[in-house]
């Protein structure tokens, strides 16, 4: 296993100096600021990732404002009340991204959202109370208990918002597939529970956060295509 100190090196020479990278580096919110954001801030968030993935993001990102009239702000207490005859209605406004099967996630995460409220008193503290060293466990935990949001949508949620995870973008996983940490399917258990424990690794070895590794480990790589923003890597 490559040890951090040669891979942040190698980063800091392909992006022009040590204090290059760290202008490009991004700490995750720490948990008592994780615990601030509200329910509604994940269900918006979900359903963006969701319908971002297949369209180009700037087209998601321009209709918003309609996605969030037609959504009542993506209030999970309103649309729990709201009838299922009015889903396809909504489905079908001009204002958003006409895709039911997508529409239809709306509600299935807003009851999740809710249940795990009632559990541990909001989502956010359930969120921001997981483990790093096992968040690949919460991407599973998304995945079954939510719609749509497993591959890179719960990941890439969570890191919109703040949650430390690191991501398998196409840089991530090119290094780990070139130093053999994974090989066959990237999302199956023995790859996602390499990656964690090569992550682990190197958080042991740097102090540093999962998104900041992520980001040294895509910039010392590859072309670092990394969606719309740096903090995709």
């Amino acid at each position: 296993m490559e040890k951090f100190q040669g891979i942040y090196q190698r980063a800091a020479l392909r992006k022009g100096g040590t204090a290059m990278l760290e202008q490009l580096l991004h700490a995750p919110l720490a948990t008592e600021q994780l615990k601030c954001l509200s329910d509604d801030a994940w269900l918006e968030e979900f359903t963006r990732k969701i319908f971002q993935s297949g369209f180009y993001w700037s087209v998601i990102n321009n209709k918003w404002t309609g996605f969030r009239e037609v959504f009542w702000d993506f209030s999970v207490d309103k649309l729990l009340m709201m009838p299922p005859d009015m889903l396809e209605q909504k489905a079908s406004d001009e204002r958003i991204v006409r895709n039911f099967k997508k529409v239809q996630t709306i509600p299935h995460n807003a009851y999740m959202i809710h249940e795990v409220a009632a559990e541990h008193g909001s989502f956010s503290q359930f969120i921001a109370n997981w483990p790093t060293d096992d968040i690949i466990g919460l991407w599973a935990y998304l995945k079954k208990h939510g719609a749509r949001l497993g591959g890179n949508t719960g990941p890439y949620t969570l890191r919109a918002l703040g949650k430390d995870t690191f991501l398998l973008s196409r840089d991530v996983e090119s290094y780990l597939r070139a130093h053999k940490i994974i090989d066959g399917g990237l999302q199956t258990k023995k790859s996602l529970t390499a990656a964690q424990a090569f992550f682990n690794e190197l958080q042991q070895q740097s102090g540093l956060s999962l998104q900041e590794l992520s980001l040294i480990l895509a910039y010392s790589v590859g072309d670092n295509r990394v969606g719309i923003q740096t903090t995709q890597a």
